[in-house]
């Protein structure tokens, strides 16, 4: 069952326009990664379902509720949360109030508790760091914290924008399968990721962006066998 659908959206930076007409559809328990090159508008399309840019055509469905002109915050209440590149978290509050933030719409509230215990599972780092700063943590603490404090709010769709950005393989390696593990929990994830061999490789389908268009779609394993992308992105 469809659970996000993306109609013909076009959204842009004031007169600069940067997505041109794309469509694509999120499953309900898929992994679907959004692959393409710096600039493509990966970033501008996340931002744009979630409601931090206007779109200037189309529309965003969600659960079967039109998404597209609503404020950020009613996105986020509807289910759908992002983990914003580079992590964007508040540095000189704790974990635990990183975290604590993460579940500020009424029905997280509600679960705070048996939440957080969850998330203190997933990620058992954060049990032991949870009165330090976030500042003093380390890229890959971080981006734990980041999709812990997502996860916080209760999201029927994870929407993680640039995960692997700057981390060590071996910690990209488990950021992946924790993601693998949170959808195996029931959460779907759309996945915005420059590492196109991983992120194809865990997920269900693709679609690669080239300049603000579609130009590929498909499983992740036919994308990955495709020579076309294999040349352009992976240099084979």
């Amino acid at each position: 069952m469809a659970l996000l659908q993306v109609r013909e959206l076009s959204a842009g930076y004031g007169e600069v326009q940067v997505l041109h007409g794309i469509s694509f559809t999120v499953n309900e328990g898929e992994i679907v990664a959004i692959v393409g090159s710096n600039g493509a508008g990966k970033t501008t399309l996340l931002k744009t379902i979630s409601g931090l840019l206007a779109l200037k055509a189309g529309d965003i469905t969600f659960a079967g509720q039109s998404v597209g002109s609503m404020p950020p915050h009613r996105i986020v209440e509807s289910g759908v949360v992002q983990v914003p590149e580079g992590r964007q978290l508040f540095p000189h509050m704790t974990v635990m109030e990183n975290l604590d933030i993460g579940a500020v719409n009424p029905h997280a509230r509600g679960k705070k508790k048996e939440t957080l215990k969850a998330m203190l599972e997933l990620f058992p780092m954060l049990a032991e760091r949870q009165g330090q700063l976030a500042r003093t943590l380390s890229g890959g603490e971080q981006q734990m914290v980041a999709t812990a404090r997502a996860l916080m709010a209760c999201p029927r769709l994870l929407m993680m924008d640039e995960p692997s950005l700057g981390l060590a393989p071996i910690i990209v390696k488990q950021l992946f399968e924790t993601v693998r593990q949170i959808n195996q929990q029931g959460t779907t994830i759309l996945l915005v990721e420059q590492d196109v061999q991983q992120a194809l490789t865990m997920a269900n389908r693709g679609y690669v962006l080239e300049n603000g268009h579609v130009i590929m779609e498909g499983t992740g394993a036919s994308l990955l066998a495709n020579p076309d992308l294999k040349a352009a992105y992976l240099g084979l």
